[in-house]
C-alpha cells in the first residue's frame, strides 16, 4: 500500500480535518483516504455541451433550472 505525505498544510484544514475524522469515527489518515475515495470516484458533473440526441435518462431528476444556471455561472 501506498505512502502520502503532504507537506505544507495549513493548520486550520488540519484541525478540520481532525474533527472531521473524530465525528467520522476515523483516524485522520482513514479520512483522508475516504475523502480521497469519494472525490476520485464520483463521476463528473453532467454538461449540456457533451449530451448527444436527446439525453433523456441523463436528465432524470435533475432540475434543469438550476442546472443551466450553474452551467452559465461556470462561464462568468
Amino acid at each position: 500500500m501506498a505512502t502520502l505525505n503532504v507537506k505544507n498544510l495549513p493548520d486550520d484544514l488540519y484541525e478540520k480535518l481532525k474533527l472531521r475524522a473524530k465525528r467520522e469515527r476515523r483516524s485522520v489518515a482513514q479520512e483522508v483516504t475516504a475523502l480521497l475515495s469519494a472525490v476520485m470516484d464520483t463521476p463528473p458533473p453532467l454538461s449540456i455541451m457533451d449530451l448527444q440526441g436527446l439525453g433523456k435518462e441523463l436528465w432524470q431528476g435533475v432540475d434543469a433550472a438550476a442546472h443551466i444556471e450553474t452551467e452559465r455561472a461556470a462561464w462568468d
